[in-house]
């Protein structure tokens, strides 16, 4: 875990003490398989009845989370900026050990032999990470709206979702976004949306929802009055609003996983994890045969490969 001092700082003793909070949270976040933002960090401490829900508190921690890291005491890895990564092409050392690397991350379209495709849709880009680290175990497609979605994306899925119901399968969006008056109408206009570009489709909107928040009490706020939409919403649920970044990662992911495997036949899905097994194994077996595998090419005159294993130009 690389905690590494760049600067000296002296702390007082009340900050030291927030540091030790937000380590056993980044534990804990740490035991279940997730990283989290500083965000998600400031919810948890709010949620904790550490400090107090408000711009002023989330910048103050914003500041002693950047000290703590730079004097060695918060680990760089497990606090995450999601919304700005480095791209690179992928490299091997050797046709093996890609091969290998094909073996370890080969997967079957295990949704295409069932009856339904499910894809999870969220709110916010700051909520990949959470949503991948589930949905990818349950080989789902997912998709980051970043607020309401595109008309150019919404049009692609649109093209997308036809593809499969032209093979026969029903397809069912689930969709996750803040509890305020714009992340409730996006839902909405998820569906109004759809059903102009390929007549309507079957949206669930999974959280955040009243329920939810009654049930697991994530901090407040204050819903925006300068939204269009704030009128409506406070007639029905009053002056708060809650962010889906406020729920505990197990939390999303006790919603998320029984909502898809409701749509899921477990006997094909067993058929096709069965056959993905199968076809990982052979892949596995021509790696640790390299060696065999292009002396055969090399017999039957395919290419020819020097002492060193390349290809001869």
């Amino acid at each position: 875990m690389p905690k590494i001092c760049y600067q000296d700082k002296n702390f007082r003793r009340s900050t030291l003490e927030q540091i030790a909070i937000a380590n056993q949270i980044i534990e804990e976040y740490d035991a279940q398989g997730f990283d989290l933002t500083l965000r998600q960090l400031y919810y948890q401490m709010v949620a904790r009845d550490m400090i107090p829900n408000n711009q002023k508190e989330y910048d103050r921690l914003g500041r002693t989370i950047n000290d703590a890291r730079m004097a060695g005491l918060i680990d760089w890895e497990h606090i995450v900026d999601r919304t700005r990564n480095v791209r690179s092409n992928g490299h091997w050392s050797s046709p093996a050990g890609i091969m290998h690397g094909a073996a370890q991350s080969y997967q079957i379209d295990k949704w295409a032999t069932q009856p339904n495709r499910v894809e999870v849709w969220v709110e916010k880009d700051a909520m990949v990470g959470v949503i991948e680290s589930i949905c990818s175990p349950l080989d789902v497609a997912f998709f980051s709206c970043r607020g309401y979605t595109s008309q150019s994306e919404m049009w692609a899925a649109a093209q997308r979702v036809k593809g499969h119901i032209s093979k026969g399968q029903t397809v069912i969006i689930l969709h996750l976004g803040d509890h305020d008056p714009s992340g409730i109408d996006m839902t909405r206009d998820i569906v109004n949306r759809l059903e102009t570009f390929m007549g309507g489709l079957e949206v669930n909107r999974l959280a955040l929802n009243y329920n939810q928040v009654e049930e697991h009490r994530p901090p407040p706020n204050f819903a925006k009055e300068s939204d269009s939409r704030f009128r409506a919403y406070h007639a029905q649920f009053g002056p708060s609003s809650w962010e889906l970044d406020a729920l505990n990662p197990t939390v999303v992911r006790d919603i998320i996983v029984p909502a898809v495997e409701q749509f899921r036949d477990p006997d094909l899905w067993r058929q096709a994890q069965e056959l993905e097994a199968e076809q990982r194994a052979l892949l596995e077996a021509a790696a640790d045969s390299w060696d065999d595998v292009t002396d055969f090419l090399s017999d039957i005159g395919l290419t020819n490969f020097d002492t060193n294993g390349g290809v001869e130009l």
